[in-house]
């Protein structure tokens, strides 16, 4: 199969209460390379987005002890299904510490963890300092177009940092930690924090391997220092989780066919 993940992000839209993000994923018969369909993607991707971080989480905790405390800076669309994603995999926290921004997302997205059942205890933070030092796993899910957050001590007890918005960290702070991301040359380009910290230092030496090094057992996370996950998101993921969808909806007799969505078929006419 092959396809083509096709996404809008305009982050000006979720002051006008659009969602941020609208994307549209073709998949492409392998042999022929016409389209067989046409999915509305944004919430596949936010689907990838979150089985990813919640998979980085797992692995990245093993050898250490699992958080119990978890905070989300940033509480859109991605936090809320990072959120599911924990819980549907087995994670309890004792208490969720919440910043934004908009004081009226915060409170949208406490009000969410309330309705989703979380028995931790909910904390809404007004500054971000509070929420990092008090979260042993931090969630970035923000729209942030470069760093924000620069002081490193704010780490000093070595978190766990899913940096699924890759924009959020000063390269200060990845070059004091242990770093982890999805795929190696995909992240460090477009002024991501990893891409800064390789311009700042000239080299990849700060990157401690990829999320497959870990679970294939080549590389082991180190102690003593903060963990950090910038996933830049793989795009055959997406078509992966696609393609699932697809098959789930053609198995149970709802697909919708366009007839004639191909003009001419003949060659001759």
């Amino acid at each position: 199969m092959d396809g083509l993940k096709w996404i809008s992000s305009f982050p000006g839209n979720v002051a006008a209460g659009v969602p941020r993000a609208s994307a549209v994923l073709i998949l492409n018969d392998h042999d022929t390379g016409y389209p067989f369909a046409c999915l509305e993607s944004s919430i596949i991707s936010a689907t990838r987005t979150a089985a990813s971080a919640a998979l980085a989480a797992d692995w990245l905790s093993r050898g250490r002890e699992r958080p119990a405390r978890v905070g989300f800076f940033g509480v859109g669309l991605i936090a809320r299904y990072i959120h599911t994603f924990l819980a549907g995999t087995g994670w309890s926290f004792d208490e969720i510490g919440v910043h934004d921004l908009s004081a009226g997302h915060a409170a949208g997205f406490r009000g969410y963890l309330e309705q989703s059942g979380t028995v931790g205890r909910i904390t809404v933070h007004d500054r971000a300092e509070q929420l990092i030092r008090s979260s042993d796993l931090v969630v970035f899910a923000t729209v942030a177009g470069q760093p924000h957050v620069t002081n490193l001590t704010w780490f000093g007890h070595d978190p766990l940092v899913l940096h699924v918005s890759l924009r959020d960290l000063a390269p200060e702070i990845l070059l004091a930690s242990a770093n982890f991301v999805d795929d190696i040359d995909h992240c460090l380009k477009a002024g991501t924090s990893p891409h800064l910290a390789e311009q700042l230092t000239g080299n990849r030496d700060f990157l401690s391997g990829t999320l497959d090094d870990v679970m294939a057992g080549r590389v082991t996370v180190p102690a003593g220092r903060p963990v950090v996950f910038s996933p830049f998101g793989l795009g055959v993921l997406d078509l992966a989780v696609g393609k699932y969808v697809y098959d789930e909806v053609a198995r149970s007799g709802e697909l919708h066919v366009i007839d004639g969505f191909f003009h001419e078929l003949r060659r001759y006419g």
